[in-house]
């Protein structure tokens, strides 16, 4: 993600066309470092692409995907108990979140 990022603002900066090093100097100016293999798998995949069709695209594609609404909690009920309330569920859900860097995922965000 910050790889992206970093991306974009150059672009928006007015880089059409970023470097490695660009993105580098970017990511360090906020104290942040990247691979090089995430730099160039990213600038390989919008290498001749233009951004704004790119992000065309990725709403287009994120517009068809289902989501949950306004915090929706299922309740499953295991006969004669009182239901949890929404402040009880809230606290499961806080419990089951998973402390992990963007880093560990793999999204191919070009569709490629």
């Amino acid at each position: 993600m910050k790889v992206l990022a970093a991306y974009l603002l150059a672009v928006l900066g007015g880089n059409t066309a970023p470097s490695t090093e660009d993105l580098k100097d970017i990511l360090r100016s906020v104290g942040a470092e990247a691979d090089d293999g995430e730099i160039q798998l990213l600038l390989s995949g919008v290498e001749g692409k233009d951004i704004a069709e790119l992000i065309a695209s990725g709403r287009e594609k994120m517009s068809s995907v289902p989501s949950a609404g306004g915090g929706a909690v299922a309740v499953a009920s295991t006969g004669g108990g009182a239901a949890p309330t929404l402040s009880e569920a809230k606290k499961e859900e806080k419990v089951e979140e998973n402390d992990e860097s963007d880093e560990d995922f793999d999204f191919n965000i070009f569709g490629e």
